[in-house]
């Protein structure tokens, strides 16, 4: 199969179903940070689809619902029309919440999708995600991924160049921290001197890397991982000495990340995945501690290279050699802590 770069690989049930895996550590709690849910003409991911991938066998007991432009409204001002996937997160939720959908909490931490450059509109539309999500929103996430390659991109939204930098979206992220809002930023390893400067200016807004921090593998940066690895790891040292930072370990499972799993006859297994991903996992736990690590599922954007239930015996690999008190921290701790949820049953 030839892969050609799209922000999205396709999900192929069939090809998937070619990699079984018996469930490692099938009691150890987990959370997952970073999912999203869906129905657009690529594809439909909703309530029964992730709770089918939930029932692989590892123990979910919560997920975290982060923006993805889904279900906004159709009518109304533009500013308020992200307010409807709000809405649509925490209707899941309360489904999720009837046992319907089996023991895990789906959705239970919403982030949001406001627009942080709109000035004195954002507190009327931050106020209105928090009225219409039940109690559960924790965050907001805006488009920030850019580069200049063509061959680089990973959103169907591409943001202004150098919206970080913007004075009005500082207001909007400082705003955050008066709502007591965090901000998930997905950003290439080529912005994190920006989101360093950020997240520098503000103290009182906790700042949620996502995705490893973007080691970009394609467009100028094929070939060159080596060189990536070093520029990504001195930028993200910078980041790991603010406190009030966290980053999320996964999503390497999207194109930009330049890993050829998807091509292959038989999906990646768990060890393969480990030992693609060990430099970064370890390179995120010696920076953070585990106390700000936190493993996420970024499905279904990842689904179109490996199923649900090989990705988290992937990160239990990863994690094979922490004590229990750090795989509770990774696998579930650091996300509670972050977005103030209660793990039931978490007795570590």
């Amino acid at each position: 199969m030839q892969i050609v770069h799209a922000p999205h690989l396709p999900v192929r049930e069939e090809w998937l179903a070619l990699r079984k895996e018996p469930v490692l550590e099938p009691e150890l709690p987990i959370v997952d940070a970073h999912h999203h849910l869906w129905d657009r003409q690529t594809g439909r991911y909703l309530a029964d689809e992730f709770s089918n991938d939930v029932a692989s066998g590892h123990r979910v007991a919560s997920t975290v619902y982060v923006q993805c432009r889904s279900m906004l409204r159709e009518d109304g001002p533009e500013a308020m029309k992200p307010v409807g996937e709000v809405e649509f997160a925490n209707g899941i939720a309360a489904m999720s919440a009837s046992g319907a959908y089996g023991r895990t909490r789906c959705c239970e931490a919403i982030v949001g999708g406001a627009d942080l450059t709109l000035g004195a509109e954002l507190d009327a539309v931050l106020e209105a995600m928090l009225q219409v999500s039940g109690g559960r929103l924790r965050g907001i996430r805006n488009p920030l991924a850019w580069h200049a390659s063509p061959e680089v991109s990973s959103s169907p939204v591409t943001p202004p160049r150098d919206l970080m930098t913007n004075p009005g979206f500082r207001r909007g992220f400082s705003a955050l921290g008066r709502f007591g809002l965090s901000l998930d930023a997905w950003v290439y390893h080529t912005q994190l001197d920006d989101l360093y400067e950020l997240a520098r200016a503000e103290d009182r807004v906790t700042v949620v890397i996502n995705h490893f921090g973007g080691p970009l593998g394609v467009g100028p940066h094929a070939g060159q991982r080596a060189a990536v690895r070093a520029q990504w790891q001195q930028k993200l040292a910078r980041l790991a000495s603010l406190p009030n930072t966290r980053i999320k370990l996964g999503g390497a499972g999207m194109n930009v990340f330049g890993f050829n799993f998807a091509a292959r006859e038989v999906p990646p297994s768990s060890e393969d995945l480990a030992s693609a991903w060990r430099p970064y996992f370890d390179t995120c736990v010696e920076l953070f501690g585990v106390n700000r690590c936190m493993f996420e599922s970024n499905f279904p954007v990842d689904k179109g290279m490996f199923s649900y239930g090989v990705l988290w015996n992937a990160f239990k690999r990863l994690a094979s050699a922490m004590s229990a008190n750090e795989k509770a921290a990774l696998f579930s701790r650091t996300a509670a802590a972050t977005y103030r949820l209660a793990i039931a049953g978490d007795n570590t």
